[in-house]
């Protein structure tokens, strides 16, 4: 295959990823103005419609008044404000299909014109089936907030958000092979230690991403509007309160913010001493690009995630907080890839 093909199925990639990182962006505004649980159908071929009518926008609206979100959170809406919440949902349930089309399209050009390999097919593939069940699972945490309580459940949420990234990180990954299929000669001898070091981080920042859904879900940002003192305490009281004590870590607020809390700052730490690490290693420079951006996007979004909890989580600060989240995950995937052993 030449590598000017190459080059067209990576920036097709890439273009993708641009568009789930933005879903996943929206998907937060949609959340954190309450606007989720406003389309109440999943109507995954028909529903790229959205009503038309004084007619139609009255009995989607009368539909609404049908769930838990309306009694409880919304009770005497006008039909314009429920305009104001369904717009931002159906915007992200169009841009997930649109993502759709756009993965799915070209894949079946670039199949067609013989620019897919045999080792290509199979990952794309698996990325289309999972970008399916993406959907699938987008509706199943909705309906977890149609039942009786108006907030989807946090498994869900988290479920939902991990899927998004183990979409965005195997295609960042696959788009990177094909730019750059081979490891350069320099900086083979970076010690196995750092390339290990590369992979722990990004477990990490995963886990601290995942952990953060946990707190989004159960809106544990607007407790605790301190830092570093939880309620006057380093370690607040409460913290292992329910039974199972496991349940603590995925149920308790306090649990989980604290939980969020030092995954954070260990995390930054971890970042910033692999960064010491690394400025005395003979690395490359995209290694070295890699290394010193992750460091940077790592101090950014431990400010941002102390400003969104002292400010109460205003909706534009706990918008950008996912956000950087997400490009710290890439960046991080970014970084793996460079520090990959010779030739993988």
């Amino acid at each position: 295959m030449s590598s000017n093909h190459n080059k067209a199925l990576a920036a097709w990639l890439f273009a993708v990823a641009a568009l789930i990182f933005a879903m996943i962006v929206l998907g937060g505004v949609t959340r954190l103005t309450q606007s989720g649980l406003s389309m109440v159908d999943w109507k995954p071929v028909t529903g790229w419609l959205p009503p038309m009518t004084d007619s139609d926008w009255q009995t989607a609206f009368e539909r609404y008044k049908n769930f838990p979100e309306y009694e409880k959170r919304n009770l005497g809406m006008t039909v314009e404000g429920f305009k104001s919440i369904f717009w931002l949902e159906f915007l992200h349930r169009l841009l997930g299909r649109f993502i759709g089309v756009a993965f799915f399209v070209p894949l079946v050009v670039f199949w067609a014109k013989g620019w897919i390999g045999r080792k290509l097919a199979p990952k794309l593939v698996v990325l289309f089936v999972l970008g399916g069940l993406q959907g699938v699972l987008g509706w199943y945490m909705v309906k977890s907030g149609l039942v009786s309580r108006p907030d989807v459940s946090q498994y869900r949420l988290a479920a939902h958000f991990g899927l998004a990234l183990l979409i965005l990180g195997p295609m960042l990954w696959v788009a990177l092979g094909l730019i750059r299929p081979v490891q350069p000669t320099a900086g083979e001898g970076v010690s196995k230690s750092l390339r290990q070091g590369a992979k722990a981080l990004l477990g990490l920042v995963c886990l601290t991403a995942l952990s953060g859904a946990f707190v989004a879900g159960l809106d544990a940002g607007f407790t605790y509007n301190t830092f570093p003192l939880m309620d006057g305490k380093l370690v607040p009281d409460g913290l292992l309160d329910l039974s199972p004590a496991y349940l603590n870590f995925f149920e308790n607020i306090a649990t989980v913010q604290f939980d969020h809390r030092i995954l954070a700052i260990g995390t930054v730490l971890a970042v910033v001493f692999y960064w010491l690490r690394c400025r005395a290693q003979a690395l490359t420079d995209r290694q070295r690009r890699a290394v010193n951006v992750l460091a940077m996007v790592a101090c950014v979004q431990v400010a941002l995630g102390i400003s969104t909890l002292l400010l109460v989580v205003p909706v534009p600060l706990a918008a950008m907080h996912q956000a950087i989240a997400v490009i710290m995950f890439c960046v991080a995937v970014w970084m793996v890839y460079e520090f990959r052993a010779p030739g993988a």
